[in-house]
């Protein structure tokens, strides 16, 4: 009982120390400087400060622009406010949306299961099944939601992989399979007990725990790594579109859905290859033709393995109407946000949306519109043959069997699954730019940048990168994003350099937290599991993390600087000429 309550007064002092400590400090300082610009850099670092130890919600701390602009006469919290809930977090909840449907009906771990069957079981084979599952799973919905449903069937199939033949017959004994998730889970973690009623982790032989090791790992590296690929991946993404329309106004369509997809999806690849290739060579050694099982038959320990993923598809029976519908309209939305604005020919947003030189659709109006018909449509089969159900049944229980079917999206599922706090998040990230903006402190500070007109544009990438990398591991990577892009944005227009060369890297960068469990919650998520210590994560994550760096610097200077014309200072981020 001491031990707990002296654990909670030593919480409560951090908290406190960190709450009270910066405005203490940090206040007077403010006072003493008697400018905008002093004022909002004060705003900014409380709420860094307040983002990287999380004393409060990060959500809450979003809000603190809202109370703290006016208070310091920033701007009006009517200009404040209206920050909030901008074209990019429609976006996001649109986006949302969709994944919430995807995830509701099971579609998504329809599509897990089918990939692992179609590729096997060798240990190669499957890791790279697992890899490219979640990492298209996580291009749409969240990282997170896919980390969550791929574990629990890592867990299944690597209990057969690696328990003797005794063990796995005393199991399909007890019983032919799970019933539903939580029960896979619980029954492919379980541990045994002592006497005592202590839990004991099983005892496992190198090999095999390098295999739980290298298959844990390769789920919450791949999620993070496939979210980058898609505006809507992960948050970090939507802040650099945001902030870019807020900061650059005339910057237009420079980043859609079409652009930023051809930029990231080869950058995704390489990484993901060499990632796969990585995690082979630390956990399960180089001795590639057995690790792929070239002209091996497979063993009965793979067999049984595959056994799992078989039962496990057929459990889910066959495709309901409600799962084809949101197959086709997720089709639908990615057909039309390809063909929006794809860049190299006039969209269907410019033939049919576009008059006087304004544009009238965006990537936001069409997440919404698939996300509005969700609400919509039934998920099951509707009977266009009134007669035929006349002769089954009664208008009355027609009317009451009509009602009583679900839509393929309904507000309550939304309500319980959208993370809200993520789109306040986003919102405070906004407000905070146009803060910079407005009180002169990102032109203070980019004058203060001016030094790096010195240092080749390239290298400027890397330190940005590397710096951003290791600053994620430490906190949020949407307030990551929101602290570092108005920053560089102003760096960019101080010393003439293409906004998009040194933006676009760094926002990548954010997605790098491979190294700590705390970094980001796939990697919570694979770490509770017990199977790996940290040391492993860091030894794993420091090398994705130069993969990583390594892989944006390239992309930035080779089709990156061809896609978005890198090499000339645009028209639209000649702000301070419009001044």
């Amino acid at each position: 009982m001491p031990a707990v309550c002296s654990r909670a007064t030593l919480l409560w002092g951090r908290n406190t120390l960190f709450l009270v400590g910066p405005i203490c400090l940090l206040l007077p300082l403010a006072i003493a400087g008697r400018s905008s610009e002093a004022y909002c850099g004060f705003i900014v670092i409380l709420m860094a400060v307040y983002w990287c130890t999380e004393v409060i919600p990060l959500a809450v701390t979003a809000l603190l622009p809202i109370l703290l602009f006016p208070l310091f006469g920033i701007m009006p919290s009517k200009q404040v406010c209206m920050q909030y809930l901008k074209d990019a977090n429609i976006l996001f909840i649109g986006g949302l949306m969709v994944a919430i449907s995807i995830e509701h009906w099971h579609l998504h771990k329809r599509i897990a299961l089918r990939t692992l069957m179609f590729l096997g079981v060798k240990p190669a084979l499957l890791m790279l099944g697992f890899m490219a599952v979640t990492s298209f799973l996580s291009m749409w919905i969240s990282n997170t939601a896919t980390t969550a449903m791929m574990i629990p069937i890592i867990q299944a199939v690597l209990q057969q992989l690696t328990s003797s033949d005794v063990e796995a017959e005393q199991t399909d004994l007890e019983s032919a399979g799970p019933t539903n998730d939580l029960e896979l889970e619980t029954k492919s973690s379980k541990n045994e007990l002592d006497s005592s009623g202590l839990c004991i982790q099983p005892v496992m032989m190198s090999e095999d725990l390098n295999m739980y090791k290298a298959l844990t790992l390769c789920v919450c590296y791949a999620a993070s790594i496939g979210g980058t690929s898609t505006l809507t991946g992960t948050g970090p993404n939507l802040v650099l579109k945001g902030q870019l329309i807020q900061i650059f106004p005339e910057s237009g369509e420079v980043v859609n859905f079409a652009s930023w997809f051809a930029f990231s999806f080869p950058n995704m690849l390489i990484m993901f290859v060499l990632s796969w290739l990585w995690l082979q060579a630390l956990f399960l050694g180089l001795n590639f033709r057995k690790l792929w099982g070239w002209r091996i038959p497979i063993t009965p320990k793979e067999k049984r393995a595959n056994d799992v993923i078989v039962r496990e598809y057929k459990k889910l029976g066959p495709m309901s109407f409600a799962e084809k519908a949101v197959l086709v309209l997720f089709v639908l939305v990615v057909l039309l946000w390809f063909t929006r604005e794809p860049g190299f020919v006039r969209g269907w947003g410019y033939l049919l949306f576009k008059s006087n030189g304004k544009g009238y659709v965006n990537d936001a109006t069409v997440v919404l519109t698939i996300a509005i018909l969700m609400f919509m449509i039934p998920s099951k089969k509707p009977n266009f043959t009134p007669w035929n159900r006349m002769q089954q049944s009664s208008k009355e229980d027609i009317t009451e069997q009509e009602v009583a079917s679900p839509r393929l999206l309904s507000w309550d599922v939304v309500h319980h699954k959208l993370p809200w706090n993520v789109v306040f998040l986003l919102g405070g990230g906004f407000a905070l730019a146009k803060g910079c903006e407005v009180s002169g402190l990102s032109r203070w500070l980019g004058n203060q940048l001016l030094p790096l007109q010195t240092i080749p544009p390239w290298a400027i990438v890397v330190i940005l990168c590397l710096t951003v990398a290791i600053f994620t591991e430490c906190t949020s990577n949407v307030a990551t994003a929101t602290l570092f892009l108005p920053v560089l944005a102003s760096m960019a227009i101080t010393i003439r350099l293409n906004p998009l060369y040194v933006m676009i890297p760094t926002t990548l960068s954010t997605s790098f937290a491979f190294m700590l469990p705390v970094a980001t919650p796939p990697n919570a998520i694979v770490f509770s599991y017990g199977h790996l210590m940290v040391l492993d994560m860091v030894k794993a994550g420091l090398m994705l993390n130069i993969i990583g760096v390594a892989s944006v610097t390239l992309a930035i200077n080779t089709w990156g600087r061809l896609m978005f014309n890198l090499d000339s200072f645009p028209e639209w981020a000649n702000v301070t000429q419009r001044e």
